[in-house]
């Protein structure tokens, strides 16, 4: 099973992969919720190049860091990865009413489908209000 969310970015797709694979921008937008933070990030856009996001609770009483390696890039188009032994796919697409950035990853075990697609959702749509604030 995997687990698929998507949005529509209202902005030039140049602009759209830029925002989605910058360190300065995914600091900024890559968060579920108002009460986390990303405090740094790293990207070797390539394949076999790693990223890493440090992700923490504003209180400072939980954080970790979500890394991952880059197993596929076509660039503005597609990026697939793997974090552990799972996948994610990022695919961009331009459609009539700007750019869909479909995510699609392969679940965990801890929080159930639901919990998992609304964080991810989260994530992105704090992605797309980001890229429309720019």
């Amino acid at each position: 099973m995997k687990i698929t969310v998507s949005t529509i970015v209202s902005a030039p797709l140049a602009e759209v992969w830029h925002a989605y694979t910058t360190p300065d921008d995914i600091k900024v937008w890559n968060a579920a919720s108002s009460d986390w933070h990303t405090t740094s990030a790293e990207v070797d856009l390539r394949v076999g190049g790693k990223f890493c996001s440090r992700m923490e609770a504003k209180d400072g009483s939980f954080g970790f860091d979500f890394t991952g390696e880059y197993t596929n890039i076509i660039p503005q188009r597609l990026l697939e990865y793997s974090f552990g032994e799972r996948h994610a796919s990022v695919e961009f697409t331009e459609v009539s009413e700007g750019i869909l950035v479909k995510v699609t990853f392969d679940p965990e075990t801890t929080h159930t489908e639901e919990q998992q697609r609304d964080g991810w959702q989260a994530i992105l749509d704090n992605f797309a209000k980001h890229v429309g604030e720019q």
